[in-house]
């Protein structure tokens, strides 16, 4: 994702010459290093300092130039936090935060980059935009989506390599969702966010297999949530489960187990991801499998409804 998005970045710059890049710092980790090595009169890069970061791209943004602000999600969401809020959120500024590294996906840099937080504290800013791609294409296709709307929007990427599940053609469309799986007969839904979509496209195959047909649905826009489609899944489905690499709480699952009470629907819902605890240090196939992410518990989450 990381490597795609700074290609991409460097596709849109050329074409693009409103678009300002702010760097804290770790441009070759989030790969922000391309677009400033080709455009280094539009990249910035303010040092460890992520609420300046945030600052000056209110400022530039208010000049008509289209900043983007790259940085790790723990970081964006939380040390940047009251800037994004404040000075981006509250004004309605076109400013992107893209950040990396979310998720026990991050593996061996443990808890304090490990952002199982973001989604939720993201989610909950009045106006902002929240996107989570599922792989290096479809990080190419959110990217040049966020970049055509006008507004501050919060843009989550994975540290490491995910698997290719888009092809050229499939479309990204900001605020819709996807099925990835879909039958008549199916019983289940496993609706999923990010690097877990190839997780639960895995588990859906199994349990298949297990006679029990699965649809899987993809929410890629967290904010503005489809909530058509999460309304669609919980009045055919017998069984709903939620997959997110972040707490459950505020995050994916939340979010669907919102749309589905308001409705007065009476589904069944299991939500997996971080348990309202903190992860540790690992490798990261080995943590998902210990937090309950990994693709055989998805599978036994499905079964056990």
């Amino acid at each position: 994702m990381r490597a795609a998005f700074g290609e991409e970045l460097v596709q849109i710059g050329s074409q693009n010459e409103k678009l300002v890049v702010i760097d804290a710092d770790i441009s070759k980790s989030t790969c922000t290093d391309k677009f400033a090595n080709t455009f280094p009169a539009r990249a910035l890069n303010v040092g460890v300092a992520e609420q300046d970061a945030v600052g000056i791209a209110a400022g530039l943004a208010t000049t008509g130039l289209i900043p983007l602000v790259s940085t790790y999600a723990v970081f964006a969401s939380m040390r940047a936090c009251e800037q994004i809020r404040t000075s981006v959120c509250y004004p309605n500024l076109n400013v992107k935060v893209v950040a990396s590294h979310g998720g026990i996906q991050v593996g061996a840099d443990g808890v304090t980059h490990q952002a199982i937080e973001d989604l939720s504290i993201m989610r909950s800013l009045p106006g902002m935009t929240v996107v989570h791609p599922a792989d290096a294409l479809s990080t190419r296709k959110a990217l040049r989506a966020i970049m055509e709307i006008r507004g501050p929007v919060y843009m989550r990427l994975c540290r490491n390599d995910v698997p290719d599940i888009y092809q050229e053609n499939d479309e990204f469309q900001i605020g819709k969702g996807r099925y990835w799986r879909s039958s008549s007969d199916a019983e289940a839904t496993i609706i999923a966010i990010g690097a877990m979509v190839s997780k639960a496209l895995q588990a859906a195959d199994i349990l298949k297999e297990l006679g029990i047909p699965t649809c899987v649905v993809e929410i890629h826009t967290l904010k503005p949530l489809d909530k058509e489609m999460v309304l669609e899944c919980a009045k055919r489905m017998k069984r709903i489960v939620t997959v997110e690499d972040h707490n459950i709480i505020g995050g994916l699952g939340s979010a669907v187990a919102e749309v589905i009470a308001e409705a007065g629907l009476g589904v069944p819902l299991r939500r997996l991801g971080l348990q309202d605890v903190f992860a540790e240090s690992g490798p990261p196939e080995t943590l998902m499998e210990k937090y309950g992410l990994g693709v055989n518990q998805i599978v036994a989450a499905v079964q056990g409804m």
